[in-house]
């Protein structure tokens, strides 16, 4: 549907019934709490039938219950605060296995990221990075270390890598600001989305850069001022936000990248194998026989 879901019920409450009533109170009130309950569990906690529930998602215009589902979640999941988030987690979890949830909802986020990452857009984000005279990666508060972790690996295939994390708006300014149309900038932006990662794309691209956003959606703020956008599934667990699914499609980038400067990069773990063996940067390994 195209309005948020708040505005449809206000348009549509004089239609209710007493049960559609009750539910649509308790979805403005508890919106937060709402969106993450199956119809079942729904319908209990407001006193009516789970086919009422069924029934009231599709008298909003949507196909079923999944649809208003997904429509409610992606209008909150923006909009929670870190109370909220503990709040819906708890309701979420009940008595369930901690372990098994966070990882079964992981597995999940990289299911629905596999199927439906679009390969030309990643293909054009590969080629438009090898390419680029100079990278600049954004990346602040929680997916500050995707950033630093991407960077980590593409410091050793090029030399104009800038990590752009952990710094206010700025200081972030303060770093792109020669950034030019020779350039490319890869963002990472999840819910709730840095308002000052999506100004310094718009900024970069305003300036000619290639823009490649990492986020949950093309109609996230940074997926709306990208040029290439690589859909990663992220979920909210408590305060902890998901990124098994950004991540992947990091290391993704990295191989990918890497395997298309195959010689280059041979030549330089071969200087850098010599160096750390040198200096004893790791630890080497036992023969087996140390007591």
């Amino acid at each position: 549907m195209s309005h948020d879901i708040l505005s449809v019920l206000q348009e549509k409450s004089p239609t209710f019934s007493k049960g559609q009533r009750r539910i649509a109170k308790y979805i403005t009130e508890a919106y937060d709490k709402a969106a993450f309950m199956t119809a079942n569990k729904l319908g209990k906690t407001v006193g009516v039938s789970e086919s009422t529930v069924v029934r009231f998602a599709v008298d909003l215009g949507f196909d079923g219950y999944p649809s208003m589902q997904k429509a409610m979640q992606e209008m909150v999941l923006n909009r929670l605060t870190s109370v909220q988030r503990i709040g819906v987690a708890n309701d979420r979890l009940g008595d369930r296995d901690v372990i098994s949830t966070v990882i079964h909802s992981d597995i999940e986020k990289l299911r629905q990221t596999e199927e439906t990452l679009d390969r030309q857009a990643f293909s054009e984000a590969v080629n438009t990075v090898l390419k680029a005279k100079r990278v600049y990666i954004l990346g602040v508060r929680s997916v500050a270390p995707l950033a630093n972790f991407l960077g980590y690996y593409l410091n050793y295939m090029f030399n104009n890598v800038h990590v752009v994390s952990g710094v206010s708006v700025g200081e972030m300014f303060e770093k792109i600001v020669g950034i030019t149309s020779e350039d490319v900038v890869i963002a990472f932006s999840f819910p709730r989305y840095s308002a000052s990662t999506t100004k310094g794309a718009r900024y970069c691209r305003s300036m000619g850069a290639t823009v490649i956003g990492i986020t949950d959606t093309v109609m996230s703020p940074l997926g709306q001022c990208s040029d290439h956008v690589l859909v990663a599934k992220s979920d909210m667990v408590s305060l902890v936000d998901s990124l098994v699914a950004p991540l992947s499609i990091v290391n993704a980038l990295i191989v990918s990248i890497a395997s298309k400067r195959e010689e280059e990069l041979s030549r330089t773990f071969a200087n850098l194998e010599r160096i750390w063996d040198e200096y004893e940067v790791y630890e080497k390994q036992s023969d087996g026989n140390a007591v």
